[in-house]
């Protein structure tokens, strides 16, 4: 069943009760990183293996994402500022507990003119009654190896695309 969570602004990826915060580097650029967080989004199953399926809605104001085990999520971008943050809010969703979500991509250039790369901070902050805050602070260590599977993967593709 399709539940309507509560809409939460930016802030409340500093504001959460819960809040997993994971960094990984990529050796491509903010710019490419970006494009494929936000202007490649039906791409995001090719790179982030619990991504079944991405496509954006309302004209790209929103997203449609289906995870691995039949999670689904309707969200609204909430930040789009190319070659530094990508976020989004989960509106619509059918896992269970969850109150609130807000993810933040926060891509920050590392590395000098030489050798460019990215520092990716990922955040995903989020609310709900206490017995799933506590599954969810658990599963810290999974998500936090997802995310850093999925970076190293995104990292190969954009590496052998451009020929690096």
């Amino acid at each position: 069943m399709t539940r309507r969570l509560r809409p939460v602004g930016l802030d409340f990826a500093d504001t959460a009760p819960v809040r997993l915060v994971y960094t990984a580097r990529a050796s491509a650029t903010p710019e490419a990183v970006y494009r494929a967080l936000a202007e490649e989004v039906t791409g995001w199953p090719d790179w982030f293996r619990a991504v079944t399926l991405a496509r954006p809605t309302g004209g790209g104001a929103g997203r449609e994402v289906k995870l691995m085990g039949g999670v689904r999520f309707q969200e609204t971008i909430m930040a789009a500022d190319p070659g530094q943050r990508y976020a989004y809010r989960v509106d619509e969703t059918n896992a269970p507990g969850m109150r609130a979500l807000l993810e933040e991509w926060l891509l920050t250039p590392v590395g000098g003119a030489d050798s460019p790369a990215t520092l990716i901070r990922w955040t995903f902050a989020c609310d709900g009654p206490t017995a799933f805050r506590l599954a969810l602070t658990a599963a810290r260590p999974a998500l936090g190896h997802s995310f850093r599977t999925a970076v190293r993967t995104l990292d190969t593709r954009l590496t052998t695309r451009s020929g690096g």
